[in-house]
This record gives structure tokens, sequence and C-alpha cells, in this order.
């Protein structure tokens, strides 16, 4: 057994007794999982993987503790990654990232939002709003909203399975933004969650500007300056929509089709007709057939309007990087009208359906409507817990076990849109989009 202690600094070198005890081993709390899943995906920060079940199979040994003493708190981990150890030590840049981990799981467990964010029960309106300010509370406490600063922020969306060429466009892209010190948010892991990051850091130190420029996302990722924790995709998402003032999606798959699928509910909601939030679809030239299949599939569930709501731009980092660069100035003009915070879009209208943790269950998803006999943001809506559902049969634990106990999950709806559907999702199957490093996927869903 191999133990190695991390001093956190600041104000989380001092916790309260009740504080520590529920993050470490012995409390067998549900706050403590979610806390040693977190670190270990900071310390396995660079594997190739977006396996959850596969992550932590490979570290049933690994414990971490929260421990208070005369010197004020350590972090004891026990049996951690050999990655993250360099001679006898633990990486300092993912040392500073256990920081903020803990920063972010304290601050959760003191909101208690659990109280208000329960699973399978309609939100309502007071509570959507208790939401926005919950997600506030986490970005103001990670010290990514900065009062007064001009909209700066382009957040990239895509996917973790990419090839090369996809990768490396991502990276130009990155690198172009960089240039014009524009700041990057993106998820976490490899693939689009990396490419634009090491493109910027690039850009950044051509301009000088490493030290005023941000980039900001969830673990595992090493690149990272301001690192943020957030309970659910639900929660990250709309984190980054508030957060955020350009956004820029990559090719990816499942997830990726999740994402973009958030993002047109929002715009397709009557009461954010006047609100700008710009979309841009981007790849290289060898993508152009992937927007190509992404677009048609969004016209046929959704119809021809949908394509006013994002732009597509193919092989040109240049022009992705100077768009992003006048949207932002779109969108200072916008708030400064509207009287909105630069820093986080509180007057964007987010249904409480995307709010929702969804249970992810073979009921669940049969109950799904994917017809049109519903407003179009009620489809997309739709359609938007069917990707979720099926990313969480590809790779999370809970939808891995459920498959594999209950068999595929089923969903049904109108044949259109079940054609088109299966269309997208096969030609993700084709280009490998759907899991890294698997030879042969089988689905986890039947179309009906």
């Amino acid at each position: 057994m191999s133990i190695y202690d991390v001093w956190p600094e600041g104000m989380m070198a001092l916790l309260t007794q009740k504080e520590a005890d529920v993050l470490s081993a012995s409390s067998h709390d549900a706050l403590y999982d979610l806390y040693r899943n977190c670190s270990l995906a900071v310390l396995n920060t660079g594997s190739i993987t977006d396996n959850s079940k596969y992550l932590l199979g490979n570290a049933k040994n690994f414990e971490i503790n929260v421990v208070r003493n005369e010197r004020g708190l350590k972090i004891e981990l026990i049996n951690p990654p050999e990655a993250a150890i360099v001679d006898g030590h633990i990486i300092k840049q993912i040392r500073k990232h256990l920081y903020a981990v803990l920063r972010d799981i304290v601050l959760i467990n003191s909101i208690n939002a659990n109280a208000f964010l329960k699973q399978n029960e309609k939100i309502t309106q007071t509570q959507s709003e208790e939401i926005a300010d919950y997600v506030f509370m986490i970005l103001r406490n990670a010290g990514v909203l900065i009062p007064g600063k001009k909209p700066n922020i382009a957040v990239c969306f895509g996917g973790h399975s990419i090839p090369s060429h996809e990768y490396d466009y991502a990276y130009k892209v990155g690198h172009e933004l960089g240039l014009r010190k524009i700041d990057v948010c993106t998820g976490c892991g490899p693939g689009v969650m990396e490419a634009p990051m090491k493109g910027a850091i690039l850009g950044f130190t051509q301009q000088c500007a490493v030290n005023e420029c941000r980039l900001i996302g969830e673990p595992p990722n090493l690149m990272v300056s301001d690192l943020v924790i957030l309970p659910d995709i639900e929660k990250r998402l709309e984190a980054f929509v508030r957060l955020g003032h350009s956004l820029i999606i990559f090719p990816g798959g499942p997830g990726t089709a999740e994402e973009l699928l958030f993002l047109l509910t929002i715009k397709l909601c009557p009461e954010n007709k006047h609100n700008f939030m710009p979309i841009i679809l981007t790849g290289s030239k060898e993508s152009e057939d992937y927007f190509k299949a992404l677009d048609e599939f969004l016209i046929t569930c959704l119809g021809h309007e949908i394509t006013r709501y994002y732009d597509v731009i193919i092989d040109d980092p240049v022009k992705v990087a100077k768009t992003v660069s006048e949207n932002n100035k779109s969108v200072l003009e916008h708030r400064t009208l509207f009287h909105d915070s630069y820093s986080y879009n509180w007057s964007l209208n987010i249904p409480y359906e995307l709010k929702m943790a969804n249970d992810i269950t073979h009921e669940f998803m049969a109950s799904l409507n994917l017809s049109k006999n519903q407003a179009p943001q009620a489809l997309a809506c739709a359609l938007r817990s069917a990707f979720s559902g099926i990313v969480c049969g590809n790779v999370k634990e809970q939808g891995i076990n459920a498959v594999k106990n209950n068999g595929p999950f089923k969903l049904h709806g109108d044949p259109e849109i079940i054609a088109a559907l299966d269309k997208l999702l096969t030609s993700f199957i084709d280009q490998g989009r759907i899991l890294i490093n698997t030879k042969e996927y089988k689905p986890c869903y039947v179309l009906e």
C-alpha cells in the first residue's frame, strides 16, 4: 500500500470536523463517492479513456481521506495512480486541482442542493431559479466569475473519440482563439476537450498573455487554469451557457449531439427570442460530411428553420476565431442594452426539463416522446434526453449495468424521426465516434 500526503493551501487548509468526516472513506457517504471519483479523475489526467466503469474498475484500491491535525488539514491519498507521481511526489498541477475538487465538493455539501434537486420530480419556476443561483454560487466560489470583465469566453463542445485530423483542426482553432486572447472553456477528458486548450496555450504564449487569459474546465485536464466541479451534466451545461459568450461545436458522438440539442432547446424557447447566444459548428474539410449528416438530422426532426440558430464554418480556423471575436462584441452590446451581467447570463430561460438530473432507466427511455405532435423545443428536449441515455448506457457505470442486466434501452417515436436517429447513430458507429479503444461496438439501444 502506498500513501501520499497533499497539504491544501489558503482557506482549504481549514475545515470543520463535520466537513472533514463526511469526505473521508470511513463515512460511507454518497458525497464521499463523488469526492473520490472527481479526485480520481484529476489523478488520471492524461488517460485516454471515456469509460468511467473502466476508470473506476482499475482503481479499486484507491481511497482518499481528509485528515484534520495540528497543522490544519491534509489530503491522504492511498494507492493513487502511478501516472500522478514523479520521483515520489504528486505532480504540482494535480495537487492544485485536488484543492479545487475539495473546494467545490465542500460548497456542494454546504448548500445541500439535494433539498430541491431530487430526481424524477418536476421542478417549479422558483426551484428553477434556485438552480441558477446554485450554479452561480459554485462558479463564484471557484473564482471564474469576474465582475465587469467584457464578454470573452468561448465554450468548446465536441467528442472525446475523434480522428487525428479533427484533433489537429480543434488545436488550430484554439491557437487562433489564443492569438486573440479569447478565454477557452471546455469539459473534461481527451479529444476536443483537450485540443483547443493546447492550441490556446500556444497563442497566449505568443501574445505574452498566459497570466491574463484563462482555461476553464473540469478534470481530468491538466491544462486547466480554473478548475470547477459541477454535480451533474445538467448543471455543467447550465454553467457553460450562462458563463460562456460564444459556443463552438466540434465533431463528436452522442454526447456532442446531446450538448447541441441542449443548446437548441434553449434557442427554440420563445422566451429567448431576443437573447443573443451564438453557436458555431466547425470542423476540418474531412469532417464536412459529419456536419451534413447532423444538419440533415436536425432539419428532418425540427424543420428547416432550425438552421437559423447556428452557423457552420468548414476548414477555416481563422474565420472561426474572428467570428467568435465579433460575436463577443455583440454579446457585450446585448448585455449592456438589457442590463444583464457580463459574467453570468441571468436572463437566459432554461426549461426545467433541461435542469433535471434524469435517472436513466429503461422505463425513462421508453417514455420519451419522439414525435412531431409537440412544440419544437419539446421535441428537441426529448431528443436530447435520448442521446443522454445512450451516453449513459455507453460510458456510465449506472447505465452500463442497466443494459447488462436488462438488455438495451428501447426508443419509440415517429417513423421519420426514428429513421433519422438510426441514420445518424449508424454514422457515428461507422466513424468510430461512440467509444474510445473499442474495436466492436454493441449498441446499448434499440430503435422501434
